[in-house]
């Protein structure tokens, strides 16, 4: 019950080093299973910005919509007819949460990046909304869904690198048969939503994708993430 109550008021702080610190030890000595990393480099990998930059050029998209836009790197790098960016702290065009803007949100995009807060819930939440906002052809791509090890992903968040979980719901994602899903080797793993008929649908358990294990993901990434690299991204889009 303390525990419980003291991870409540700290989730509530900014994730300061002593706050991130607490949250490593409290993973390290209650979750994580010391498996270790699994061992992606993405140092000789495409980057998020000539990836999206790529795809929009490829399939001359003319709006682009960015969930979380923090410093503007992504936003600012892309070329496109129409960009609109959402933040609620900083960058992008509109400040509101990815919540409050979909709630009020009347334009359809033909790319989508999400970016915003690493959780499952949110991400799930993220994805939902962008589908109904999707022109016909169009595609949605989430950064970070490939983390190295359990505290790259653990919530909450302990340590700056940081994917979170967003993993499970790419898990969730793939088990629509309306919807393709990838992932693609590069950047700390892009993830990729396709509005058409599940090529390579999932079929791994039936059991809620939130309550998935690190483990699960640490034994089974390359069929849970249907991970692909660049070059056959660019070919199935």
């Amino acid at each position: 019950m303390i525990v419980n109550f003291i991870l409540k008021k700290l989730i509530r702080l900014k994730n300061s080093s002593k706050v991130l610190k607490f949250f490593y030890y409290y993973h390290y000595l209650f979750h994580d299973k010391k498996l270790g990393d699994i061992g992606f480099d993405f140092t000789k990998k495409k980057s998020r910005l000539d990836i999206v930059q790529n795809i929009i050029k490829k399939k001359e998209y003319k709006k682009y919509l960015e969930i979380g836009c923090f410093d503007d790197e992504l936003f600012n790098y892309i070329n496109c007819e129409k960009k609109v960016g959402v933040d609620p702290v900083s960058g992008g065009t509109i400040r509101k949460t990815s919540d409050q803007f979909f709630s009020s949100n009347k334009e359809y995009f033909d790319c989508i990046f999400i970016d915003g807060l690493h959780e499952y819930k949110q991400v799930r939440k993220d994805i939902t909304n962008s589908l109904k906002f999707l022109n016909k052809g169009g595609i949605i791509l989430l950064h970070d869904c490939l983390p190295n090890n359990y505290f790259e992903q653990a919530v909450p968040r302990c340590q700056w690198t940081w994917n979170g979980d967003v993993w499970k719901a790419i898990v969730e994602s793939r088990k629509s048969k309306d919807i393709d899903v990838y992932t693609c080797y590069a950047d700390f793993g892009i993830g990729v939503i396709i509005k058409r008929p599940n090529r390579n649908l999932l079929e791994f358990s039936n059991q809620d994708s939130k309550s998935l294990k690190f483990e699960d993901y640490f034994h089974n990434h390359k069929n849970l993430m249907n991970i692909i690299e660049y070059e056959k991204l660019i070919e199935i889009i």
